[in-house]
């Protein structure tokens, strides 16, 4: 392993800054450096995503953190646009929400998530989870460049 690691770029599409602080918080904790990008509803992350408008020069991240229920385009639509993108189609998506209903849970994987996880309430056992997810999809597991 090198000593210093490449930044990962991270969309997350949260509508609640509580979790997105959250996540910030927990990105320090991180061994390795990333570059968080945060957009508060489905219609920015398609523009993100698309590299479209203000998000021309915008990076193909490498994950996505995708939480559910939002305005204007919620996380279950999100995903399958996502997924019918072929410019977005096989980044990693991990919906994070707090949502554990079984239907929630089927729809995602039914739509393509790579992984449903739910929020833990509390902030330590929040930032543990963020470091599982650094581990395996940014240490351990082989993602698509493009």
């Amino acid at each position: 392993m090198s000593a210093m690691k490449t930044p990962s770029d991270l969309l997350l599409i949260e509508d609640n800054p509580g979790d997105a602080r959250l996540v910030e918080e927990a990105l320090k904790e991180f061994s390795r450096p990333v570059n968080l990008h945060h957009v508060k509803d489905g219609i920015t992350a398609l523009q993100f995503l698309q590299q479209d408008g203000q998000y021309r020069n915008a990076p193909r991240p490498k994950l996505i953190l995708l939480d559910l229920n939002m305005p204007r385009k919620d996380g279950r639509e999100m995903l399958r646009e996502i997924r019918n993108d072929p410019a977005s189609a096989s980044i990693p998506v991990i919906v994070l929400t707090t949502s554990a209903a079984e239907r929630d849970v089927d729809l995602c994987y039914a739509a393509g998530a790579n992984c449903y996880l739910r929020k833990p309430v509390d902030v330590i056992e929040f930032i543990d989870l963020m470091k599982m997810i650094e581990t395996f999809w940014l240490d351990t597991a082989l993602t698509p460049s493009h």
